[in-house]
């Protein structure tokens, strides 16, 4: 009876999920623990480090590119031990090719993770350099980071097999439907482009729009503009009202102009008069 049971024992521990010894299933978990703990000790040993070397330089931008890294970086150790466990298990026909694709996947995440992060720091670096204002930086930042993960997801998805042209063929005409229907959008896309290019405010700029609003800019979005009154009350600006209207940047003033009134009684003389405009 003892060996019909240990013979059970050891048949259960060899056959474990699906075929995959139990002993094999904690050798996987040990690699899940031990990349959890390298990635834990990358951050806190590795990055850590650098980040403290680069505190002592002049320059900010090594400083950013570091903490633009800690996420990208901490994904190495994740992806190199989903390698070792898709090496070590025995898969075989199309669930080798699932767990192979699962750590391109990774990987593809891992590199495009990086680079959409590196795009910050790189447009600060041009825009202390050139002609870009702090707000075409972010509109910059935003678009650069919405090609790179496009380009992005179709590697991932072609690594499934899946193409995108059809995908793209297929979407023509509901694009050419969502293109009608969001006129003003692109209208107000536009219009903020121009707003950018021509400098006309930044945020921080205290500005009024024609006869109306007077407030301070916060920011400059794709379709609207944040402009916060004077009452600190919030009020979103479409990009196509501000391109459409005065405006006036009372940031860009080297004088102010003050319409004040003041009561005088009739017995006030020329030589009061001018003490009080002097004031």
């Amino acid at each position: 009876m003892i060996a019909e049971f240990w013979e059970l024992v050891v048949e259960t521990w060899e056959q474990g999920i699906r075929g995959i010894g139990i002993d094999d299933i904690l050798i996987c978990l040990g690699i899940v623990l031990v990349s959890l703990i390298a990635r834990s000790l990358m951050n806190s040993i590795v990055l850590d480090r650098v980040a403290k070397f680069t505190e002592k330089s002049e320059t900010t931008l090594d400083d950013e590119i570091v903490d633009s890294l800690r996420g990208p970086f901490g994904l190495i150790p994740i992806a190199f031990g989903l390698y070792l466990i898709t090496s070590y298990l025995p898969f075989s026909g199309s669930l080798d090719m699932l767990a192979t694709n699962l750590v391109k996947m990774v990987v593809i995440y891992t590199i495009f993770s990086a680079i959409a992060n590196l795009t910050k720091p790189l447009l600060n670096l041009l825009s202390d350099n050139s002609w870009l204002t702090p707000a075409m930086t972010t509109w910059l930042g935003r678009v650069a980071g919405v090609l790179i993960w496009i380009i992005g997801i179709t590697m991932m998805l072609d690594v499934w097999g899946i193409e995108i042209g059809p995908i793209i063929a297929g979407l023509g005409l509901f694009s050419v439907a969502v293109a009608l229907g969001a006129q003003d959008m692109f209208k107000n896309i536009i219009a903020g482009i121009f707003i950018l290019s021509e400098k006309r405010f930044q945020p921080g700029d205290r500005i009024r729009i024609g006869d109306g609003l007077h407030g301070i800019v916060e920011s400059i979005g794709f379709r609207s503009t944040q402009v916060r009154l004077l009452d600190t009350s919030p009020v979103f600006v479409p990009n196509t009202d501000l391109s459409d209207s005065q405006v006036i940047n009372h940031q860009d003033m080297n004088y102010r102009r003050i319409f004040w009134t003041i009561n005088l009684v009739y017995s006030t003389n020329a030589s009061q008069l001018a003490d009080i405009c002097q004031i």
